[in-house]
């Protein structure tokens, strides 16, 4: 655990948001538990392979998602996305990938609180307050009041 500001300097130096690299650096530390209950020695450059993976896989997912967002409008014959469009895009994608999806899934898919509980391993009660936890997310994120969303 003595690694882990070292870690989450280092994701967050990388990522550029605070939220997104404490999951990540949560994510790294998770993984090694997992491997130091299963008997393997983890080291500080073990840490930090695994902190570049899955930065990596970040970014990969982050790509996808602008690419699906700008996919998506070109699909339905919209013209082309206004500044107002870019940015909600960019403070979706800014968000961390918890609140990204729990904000798609209700309001981009329309899924009910039970039917994104089923996609999320979770009951409609968690979704409601992973959305409400989302929502004030992306109000930061957006520069939108409280009463706005």
């Amino acid at each position: 655990m003595r690694e882990r500001p070292r870690v989450c300097c280092y994701v967050h130096r990388r990522c550029g948001d605070l939220g997104t690299a404490e999951e990540l650096t949560a994510e790294v530390f998770r993984t090694a538990w997992e491997r130091m209950t299963a008997g393997q020695e983890i080291r500080a450059g073990w840490l930090f392979v695994t902190a570049r993976n899955l930065l990596s896989n970040h970014h990969r997912s982050v790509a996808r998602l602008t690419e699906l967002h700008r996919a998506v409008a070109d699909e339905l014959g919209r013209p082309p996305a206004s500044r107002r469009d870019d940015a909600v895009l960019d403070a979706l994608d800014r968000l961390a990938p918890a609140h990204r999806e729990v904000l798609l899934l209700s309001y981009w898919d329309g899924l009910s609180a039970k039917e994104a509980g089923q996609v999320l391993g979770c009951g409609a009660s968690a979704v409601w307050v992973r959305l409400h936890r989302a929502r004030k997310a992306f109000r930061a994120a957006y520069d939108l009041p409280e009463e706005s969303v």
